[in-house]
Formats: structure tokens, sequence, C-alpha cells
């Protein structure tokens, strides 16, 4: 009735792959479980800065217009002050 290693180390091995491959199973399930959470954090991560884009674009357009106001308004003070040299070393 004694068991001899050839028989045992088998069965062990078997014991040890089953128990090796439930835990693969349980560890895929809840890495199954952890990406359908990630995927639906990023769905909703999309979907607020879809809402953000038409802020950013409303803002970026403000920053253009006052851009091209101030570019006006400073080429009209530079072309004064050109006139106003140009017309003093005329009178020279």
């Amino acid at each position: 009735m004694t068991i001899e290693m050839a028989e045992l180390l088998p069965m062990i091995l078997y014991v040890l792959a089953i128990i090796l491959i439930i835990i693969l199973i349980v560890l895929s399930f809840r890495v199954i479980r952890t990406l359908n959470k990630l995927d639906k954090v990023i769905d909703d991560v999309n979907r607020k800065m879809v809402r953000v884009d038409g802020v950013f674009d409303l803002i970026d357009k403000m920053t253009d217009g006052a851009a091209s106001i101030s570019d006006k308004i400073i080429n009209g003070i530079t072309n004064f002050v050109n006139f106003i040299f140009r017309r003093n070393k005329g009178g020279e």
C-alpha cells in the first residue's frame, strides 16, 4: 500500500496544474471586469471632452478676435508714430 515516487509526482503536478488553471481563470475574469470598468470611464471622459470642446472653440475664437483687434490698434499706433517722425525729418 505504499505510494511510490513515480506515482506521487504526477499526481502532485496534476493537482498543481489544476490549481494554477483555476487561479488563471479567476484572474482573467477579474481583468475582464476591470477592463469593462475602464472602458466605461474612458467613454465618460470622451463624452465630457466633447462637451468641453465647444467651450474651448469659443475661447479660441474670442482670443483670435481679440488678437486681431489688438494687432490693428498696434499697427495704427505704429503707423501714426512713423508718420509723425517722417514729417519731422522732412521739415528739417
